[in-house]
């Protein structure tokens, strides 16, 4: 039997973006540590994010969006359509998820949608088949 993957809280980005299934938290090389993470070879677009660097974002209390008072912002709808609409995810749906029932309930959402179900390896959001259960074949 194959058992769910798991998430850690800071593994979520305040956009709600979970860096876990990233292509780039996830390959090999070059690797991102994620959002959240401090380290001194994080990725430059990660360090200079928009929406991490939010001034808004410090006045939360959940350090997510959805506690923004200007939620859904310009970026959050953007990244929502852009995501929605290549990768079959809505980082809106992700963080009134996490609002209203809680950031456990979220994790546990992740850990069934990103576990592939041949291998038990991470899905990436990125990449729409395993990228790992063809070399157990």
């Amino acid at each position: 039997m194959i058992t769910s993957v798991t998430f850690d809280k800071s593994l979520i980005a305040p956009c709600v973006m979970n860096c876990g299934t990233c292509i780039a938290y996830l390959r090999p090389n070059n690797k991102c540590v994620g959002c959240r993470t401090q380290s001194y070879n994080k990725l430059t677009t990660r360090v200079m994010c928009v929406v991490k660097n939010c001034i808004n974002l410090e006045k939360t209390s959940s350090k997510f969006c959805y506690g923004c008072e200007k939620f859904p912002c310009k970026r959050i709808n953007q990244l929502d359509n852009r995501y929605r609409t290549k990768y079959n995810t809505s980082f809106i749906e992700n963080l009134t998820m996490i609002k209203e029932k809680g950031i456990d309930s979220f994790l546990k959402y992740e850990s069934k949608r990103r576990t592939c179900p041949e291998c038990g390896s991470i899905l990436s959001v990125h990449r729409n088949q395993c990228l790992y259960a063809r070399e157990i074949l």
